[in-house]
């Protein structure tokens, strides 16, 4: 920072040349890259204990940003003046107390821009986060609006792109803050939405501008004043985090690249050259299936062993700051080679110790049967399987169902869906469990699942079918109704919780919504400029995407943003987990509810409530598989399928002889269309192209259809 060096700042730099703060003692500070990068957004989120009110940055900024020569004044960012010209608007100081939003006096500066944010940040989480919230003058804080910093010299102001320049005192301080908001918010705060820079030499979305900045305007006292503050819980107004590249610069060169910027903790310029030495005496014990426990002798340094690199068949697996660590998911039966390197501080690595080779144990033994298979959540086209978990002396790797003696699909948990079946049919159900060896237990007690008769609904209540999280405003929800009864929409809303409420964020961005969704139909939902035409085609609702709908929201979503269906503002359905935290569960993903389900949940299941499709994929909006497959219109007849089980190739169909057949189509038993005929009709089928197992035959005519379950063997 351009400015005048402090005493103070001189003692603190001098402290922190010693080593890091306490605060980074669980840090490995040996990372490089975006895995050092993970760290600390790791530890600067878990450790942001107290969200503040927007309200409270008031008081806190009296606190942090007072100045040092003044304890009656703030100190304001992009100010340079004294005072003693006529412009208000350049001070560098203001009254402690005179703080609002009239002219001359000071304001609190969203150093990243709120609406550059994605989506807004909004005025709680990171819209309320104090390290990038500053005094500033109320007339230059209106002066920056929301325009994108860029470079420049001199004092702050706009300049030919457009742009603003921070100023020479204080580009530093903004670079830093931009640096902590990425890492805080991940995707939220874009280095690239909020400068102009390029990002080609860097691993993600950091920009040059920033790394340039960092390395030019060294840390200044106010930056430092402020992180204490803010690390310091018995704070009235501290966050519990602190900035990482406040108190340390140079981990953004180890993070990012770019100009060296300064190393004032000394861990990473001091004159050590001297690598530990080897450790010796690796060995192995409680060997199992798919686990070791490995173990060596501590090496030594000059000046201090820092962390061990654990290497596995040659390749980097884990570190560790401990001479002991436990090894899990290998595969039994397998031979491998074991090394262990010793790094210190300065990234001085030892030789890789002798290679420790060990065989894990063979793996003969099944997993148990699983129990207590249970069906539930019957409709006249599917149902659910659970059961409860077996157990293996390695570890579970799937469960395979079986229906009719067919598999049918498999599961990593101990849910499955089945869908695409027909009505009023009795299905007997299995389950067994496989290990990662592929040794499978013995088939479960058989139960016996039976589908409705298909004339009434089992639904009661409208639920999310379809999500979409396409290219830039391609958002887009929809909703279906699969009871008998047209569903008026007035008590019904939507909300989004941004980044899975990591952010302090509860439900926001209410949509209320309005009209009436028909029985046995859908309603799309789609931001007002998305462009990809059939949700145009197929929307029954639009959200304007203008400042007073806050472009969209909610339907403005990210892939980490959990949305909700509430009714008289009680939450009935959910896509993502509330307070999930950033988990991108549905990152650049169209997601569709799977056929069977019929009723909404409150609990996210994604593995057996939803099918994954391209971001882009809306094909499917405007219709849902529930509906085309459902046997609730009127039914055939007098109408038989033979033979059944099919074993040369062909079905024959026998009907009233003064029915006439628009189309047949068969379905599998996961709801996906496989044949379909619709003209030149005969009374066989030939369908030697099918592989053996369940389908669904559906036969229509002009005012009524049939479904059956065929067999081929």
């Amino acid at each position: 920072m351009y400015r005048k060096t402090f005493l103070i700042l001189s003692l603190l730099c001098i402290a922190f040349s010693y080593g890091q703060q306490a605060y980074y003692n669980d840090v490995n500070l040996n990372l490089t890259g975006l895995t050092l990068k993970e760290e600390l957004a790791s530890k600067v989120t878990t450790t942001h204990t107290k969200f503040l009110f927007y309200s409270e940055i008031w008081d806190a900024s009296k606190i942090t940003d007072v100045n040092p020569q003044n304890n009656q004044e703030v100190l304001l960012i992009y100010g340079w003046e004294n005072g003693t010209d006529f412009d208000d608007t350049n001070d560098r100081t203001r009254g402690l107390n005179n703080n609002g939003g009239n002219v001359g006096e000071w304001n609190r500066e969203h150093v990243y821009s709120r609406s550059l944010g994605t989506p807004n940040l909004g005025y709680q989480g990171p819209g309320a986060d104090a390290h990038h919230l500053r005094p500033s003058d109320v007339q230059r804080n209106s002066s920056r609006n929301n325009k994108k910093f860029t470079a420049g010299s001199g004092n702050s102001g706009i300049q030919g792109n457009g742009g603003w320049y921070p100023g020479d005192e204080w580009k530093g301080d903004v670079a830093r803050m931009m640096m902590y908001m990425y890492i805080r918010y991940n995707d939220r705060c874009l280095p690239t939405n909020v400068g102009f820079g390029s990002d080609a030499n860097t691993p993600d979305e950091m920009i040059d501008l920033f790394l340039q900045w960092n390395a030019e305007d060294p840390v200044s006292q106010i930056e430092i004043q402020r992180n204490n503050y803010h690390g310091d819980t018995n704070n009235d107004y501290a966050q519990g985090n602190r900035n990482p590249f406040i108190d340390n610069p140079r981990l953004a060169t180890r993070i990012w690249g770019g100009p060296e910027a300064e190393d004032i903790w000394g861990i990473y310029t001091n004159q050590d050259t001297e690598a530990p030495t080897t450790p010796t005496n690796v060995t192995a014990s409680n060997i199992t299936t798919f686990s070791l426990d490995l173990t060596w002798d501590a090496a030594t340094d000059n000046v201090g062993v820092s962390s061990y690199d654990v290497y596995i068949n040659g390749n980097l697996s884990t570190s560790t700051t401990n001479t002991s660590i436990q090894i899990t998911d290998l595969i039994p039966n397998t031979n491998y080679s074991f090394a262990v390197l010793a790094k210190d501080i300065a990234n001085n690595e030892s030789s890789l110790s002798t290679p420790l080779e060990i065989k894990t144990l063979e793996d003969t033994t099944p997993p148990t049967i699983p129990q207590n298979v249970v069906i539930s959540n019957e409709t006249d086209i599917s149902f659910v399987v659970s059961w409860d978990a077996a157990t293996d002396d390695t570890s579970v790797a799937l469960y395979e169902v079986y229906i009719d003696d067919i598999l049918i699909g498999n599961s990593t948990s101990t849910t499955y869906t089945v869908s695409g079946l027909a009505a009023s049919t009795s299905y007997k159900v299995e389950v067994l469990a496989e290990d990662i060896v592929g040794n499978q237990s013995s088939l479960s007690t058989p139960v016996t699942a039976t589908t409705t008769n298909g004339t009434g609904s089992n639904a009661n209540e409208i639920f999310f079918s379809e999500y979409l999280e396409g290219e830039s405003n391609n958002k887009a929800l929809e909703l279906v109704n699969l009871t008998n009864n047209d569903i008026n929409l007035s008590s019904y809303s939507i909300k989004r919780q941004s980044n899975g409420g990591q952010n302090g964020d509860d439900w926001q961005g209410e949509l209320k919504l309005s009209g009436t969704i028909y029985a046995k139909d859908v309603f799309v939902i789609i931001n007002g400029k998305a462009s990809i035409q059939k949700l145009i085609d197929e929307k029954d609702f639009e959200q304007p995407n203008e400042s007073q709908t806050n472009w969209g929201e909610p339907i403005n979503f990210n892939g980490n943003d959990p949305i909700g269906l509430f009714k008289n503002g009680i939450l009935i359905d959910i896509i993502g987990t509330y307070n999930g935290g950033s988990s991108n569960f549905a990152k650049d993903k169209n997601l569709r509810r799977k056929s069977g389900v019929s009723q909404p949940n409150t609990t996210f299941d994604l593995v057996n409530e939803w099918d994954e499709f391209d971001k882009n994929d809306a094909s499917d909006f405007g219709s849902h598989s529930s509906i085309v497959l459902s046997t609730n219109d009127f039914e055939l007849q007098n109408v038989s399928v033979y033979p059944n089980p099919s074993f040369n190739g062909t079905i024959n169909i026998k009907l009233d002889t003064a029915t006439t057949i628009n189309s047949i189509s068969i379905y599998s038993i996961i709801g996906k269309k496989v044949f379909e005929k619709t003209q030149n009709f005969t009374n066989q089928i030939k369908i030697s192209t099918l592989k053996s197992g369940i389908y669904l035959l559906k036969i229509n005519s002009v005012d009524a259809s049939v479904t059956k379950k065929i067999v081929i063997d």
